[in-house]
């Protein structure tokens, strides 16, 4: 699976953990920054891998900031993204299988990294369930945007 991943500042060492477990996995991923722990701010990363998963480039983003809700935000504004916080494993298989989420944001100060890679591993085997009534309310979300 081909992943985007990012985070500003606040989250740099949770996507260095992130960024081992994929290739450890066997998945392709890019890092779309922050390279380092100079200030930076969370919407430029976040919309770097919000509009990379939207316009097909990677199949499935992953986010981090210091409480995960800053890249979520953000993600949401980009057309065709579903973005969710996840901070534990059960919201993050259902948010594949139900909402079929394609980017997972986390945040580095709220969860230790063993949870957050044990919620990336989940993430990542969920496929969306595509039952009738997850397609439906998927489609009304996809009408707000303009789709």
């Amino acid at each position: 699976m081909r992943i985007a991943i990012g985070t500003d500042h606040a989250g740099l060492h949770l996507k260095g953990a992130i960024a081992e477990l994929l290739g450890e996995l066997g998945h392709e991923y890019h890092d779309f920054g922050a390279y380092n722990a100079e200030p930076s701010d969370y919407p430029d990363f976040a919309r770097a891998v919000a509009e990379a998963v939207a316009q097909g480039d990677f199949e499935r983003g992953i986010l981090v900031c210091g409480n995960g809700i800053g890249v979520c935000i953000t993600a949401n504004k980009v057309p065709g993204i579903r973005a969710a916080v996840c901070h534990d494993t059960l919201s993050a298989r259902q948010s594949r299988e139900n909402d079929d989420v394609n980017v997972l944001c986390l945040g580095e100060r709220i969860i230790g990294a063993e949870l957050a890679l044990e919620i990336v591993r989940v993430w990542l085997a969920a496929e969306f369930s595509g039952l009738e009534r997850y397609r439906r309310r998927l489609a009304k979300v996809a009408e707000l945007e303009g789709k």
